[in-house]
């Protein structure tokens, strides 16, 4: 009895001491693509209120989520700006390809057990955008993709899909989704006012 109980207790020692490794590496711990792991509760409100922007789980469409949040005009000047900048093939690429993250995301959920809430009727247009920016933005100030998605359904389902996206698409792919999307919410935080938001350093 006795021996059984010392294993027990070490073997609860161990255990302790490996979550508390874990802890400590997932603190430090870097997204593919930069930027910090998120690795708390995810925001499901929030993904919930973008996938109805965007036209629902069946038909969700990422620009049109964009025009939901920003209007017309200002999506199409944005569109204007990141083709300037980055090329019409990476701006189609990364519109296509957040369609594409977004219903995979959903599927991987659905798979995980996930159940989104119903979209909170408040949560919409430029408070919805707002609300984005604020769950993309690391604790240092920067936004980044990776972050954003980690908080978006978890970590574990954004490495899922990222690896989903490589498999289809590939890793240059993936990379062009989560450069385009850093530079697009960083203008679009410093549209909504957000001037303290820092630029990521893959954009």
């Amino acid at each position: 009895m006795k021996r059984i109980r010392a294993f027990a207790i070490s073997a609860g020692l161990g255990l302790l001491a490996s979550v508390s490794l874990f802890a400590a590496d997932s603190a430090g711990a870097i997204n593919m693509f930069g930027g910090p792991v998120y690795s708390g509760q995810p925001d499901l409100q929030a993904t919930a209120a973008l996938v109805e922007a965007g036209g629902g789980p069946n038909h969700f469409e990422f620009s049109a989520a964009l025009v939901s949040m920003l209007g017309e005009k200002t999506v199409n000047a944005e569109v204007a700006k990141l083709t300037k900048q980055y090329g019409k093939k990476d701006v189609t690429d990364f519109l296509n390809g957040m369609t594409f993250a977004v219903k995979q995301s959903l599927k991987r959920a659905t798979e995980a057990g996930v159940k989104l809430p119903a979209a909170p009727a408040d949560l919409k247009g430029a408070k919805l955008a707002s609300a984005l920016v604020a769950a993309g933005t690391a604790p240092d100030g920067v936004w980044w993709s990776g972050y954003l998605f980690d908080k978006a359904l978890s970590h574990a389902i954004h490495n899922q899909v990222m690896a989903d996206i490589d498999r289809t698409h590939g890793v240059p792919y993936d990379k062009n989704i989560h450069r385009l999307l850093n530079q697009a919410m960083f203008d679009v935080a410093q549209a909504l006012g957000h001037k303290d938001a820092k630029l990521a350093t893959l954009h």
